[in-house]
């Protein structure tokens, strides 16, 4: 079937949406999710590892950091990621999501390594501040991608795998600092680089597997190349056994050829059109990113200080917090496509939002011991890790095409300067006052926010699932 009818030079007819959102699933979206998924993995690994070698950090024969100065690494990462995802989502609307997802990934990979060479704070600072740049950009490739490839029924529950994933980097980080804090297999200073120095390596593994997936049909529809985008699609659908019906055409977009999106315009789309949508998303962006980064950057912390647990097997308490994360986004992932998203966001948030001023009000007590702390947080996670997820979702749904990366790089890049950078330093310092009293109020904040969200969800939310993109948030580029 030729999905291009030309109408005029400037307009243009595609079915090509609708035909991969028709699509069953394949080979090639498994492809899609691993090797673009990939990096979360990565990402959890570093980042994990990061949070478990704390204690290594501040080691007099290593860095020598105080807590305040671990927590200001980890915001000097977010700092970065929120940069990097507003310079590289910019450019993956501009240019297409393929060719940004190598130069994120490099950036990410090369500043991992660095990371592993550091001397000092300000170096290790530095150095984790271009990490984070690496993949606050992936955050906007990535995610606009896997939405524009996955069919509309099986969107929800795909992207929550894939941001889910992170946690599976998690699980392996938490068992690797277990093995590099080892003062048996290797030196204080030296276990920690290695471990960075090694997820580096990793990340070429993912370029490699990158090589194969093409440039987002519906990114090239809205930018003159449905050709090319026809052939694509093509490609796919001839790797299905049972090829999609033809008895029903799909349905067709009439579209611009050329459709200019400036700065202007995306604050107009955002703020005239959409500006109940900007709320919710600000809202879900901020409020999980504050509780995720406050609680998980700073817990091996609370951990060594108030449990007397040994830096070298903090490892052991992450792993559990880990597997609850990815667990949860795997299997709420299927509701949130047939029960709901509105539903499944608003009750997710509003659980671990009740459930983390509850474990805050005992850990004031001394009730828990550091494996019941644990075990709470894995449980109280598995509904947060799920919300959190679907927070990318729903930003990446609920505005148009053609702006796609850049709304997420913009929602990302909000809620983690608003939530994320705050909290590993607020954390941080309440940590260092020695007092269960101001930790629980931190505690209370955070669970206070994420019942907000919840509320804003139950009133603002979008009903998306099982809609095609087009539908949502129709193409700026639309006739």
């Amino acid at each position: 079937m030729n999905a291009l009818h030309p109408l005029d030079d400037d307009i243009i007819e595609t079915d090509v949406a609708s035909r991969l959102d028709r699509l069953p699933w394949l080979r090639f979206h498994g492809l899609v999710a691993v090797a673009l998924g990939g990096t979360w993995i990565l990402d959890g690994l570093e980042v994990t590892l990061v949070g478990s070698l704390s204690g290594a950090f501040a080691d007099r024969a290593s860095l020598g950091l105080s807590a305040a100065a671990i927590g200001l690494t980890a915001s000097a990462y977010l700092a970065g990621a929120v940069l990097g995802a507003l310079f590289f989502g910019g450019l993956t609307d501009r240019f297409g999501r393929r060719p940004l997802f190598a130069v994120t990934l490099g950036v990410y990979i090369g500043a991992t390594l660095m990371t592993g060479l550091a001397w000092n704070f300000w170096s290790f600072a530095l150095f984790r501040f271009l990490t984070g740049a690496g993949i606050g950009g992936e955050y906007a490739a990535i995610n606009s991608a896997v939405q524009e490839f996955i069919p509309a029924r099986y969107r929800g529950r795909t992207d929550l795998a894939i941001n889910g994933s992170w946690w599976v980097g998690g699980a392996i980080g938490a068992v690797g600092s277990i093995i590099v804090l080892d003062p048996r297999l290797f030196p204080v200073n030296i276990g920690w680089r290695l471990a960075f120095i090694v997820g580096g390596l990793i990340g070429l593994v993912i370029i490699f597997l990158r090589r194969f997936v093409p440039e987002s049909p519906r990114w090239l529809m809205t930018h003159g190349r449905v050709a090319e985008a026809e052939r694509i699609v093509g490609e796919i659908e001839s790797t299905a056994r049972r090829p999609a019906p033809l008895a029903t055409p799909p349905p067709k977009l009439r579209l611009a050829r050329y459709h200019r999106l400036t700065l202007l315009g995306v604050a107009r789309m955002l703020l005239v059109r959409y500006p109940k949508r900007v709320l919710l998303g600000l809202t879900l962006m901020a409020t999980q990113a504050f509780c995720y980064n406050a609680i998980f950057f700073t817990y091996a912390l609370v951990l060594t200080r108030y449990y007397g647990v040994p830096v070298n097997v903090v490892g052991w308490f992450i792993l559990p917090f880990a597997i609850g994360n990815f667990l949860g986004p795997l299997l709420l992932g299927p509701l949130f496509d047939t029960v709901g998203r509105k539903v499944m966001i608003a009750a997710t948030y509003a659980t671990s939002g009740v459930l983390i001023v509850v474990v805050g009000v005992l850990f004031r007590q001394g009730v828990f011991t550091a494996a019941e702390q644990t075990a709470a947080w894995s449980l109280i996670f598995f509904f947060a890790s799920a919300g959190a997820s679907a927070a990318y979702l729903t930003v990446g749904e609920s505005f148009p095409l053609e702006a796609r990366a850049l709304t997420i790089a913009l929602f990302y890049a909000f809620g983690t300067a608003v939530g994320g950078i705050a909290g590993p330093a607020v954390f941080g310092a309440l940590i260092d006052t020695g007092s269960r009293d101001n930790i629980l109020w931190g505690y209370v904040l955070g669970g206070g926010l994420m019942l907000a969200a919840a509320i804003t969800e139950v009133v603002l939310g979008v009903a998306a699932e099982g809609r095609p993109l087009e539908d949502i948030a129709p193409p700026l580029s639309l006739r």
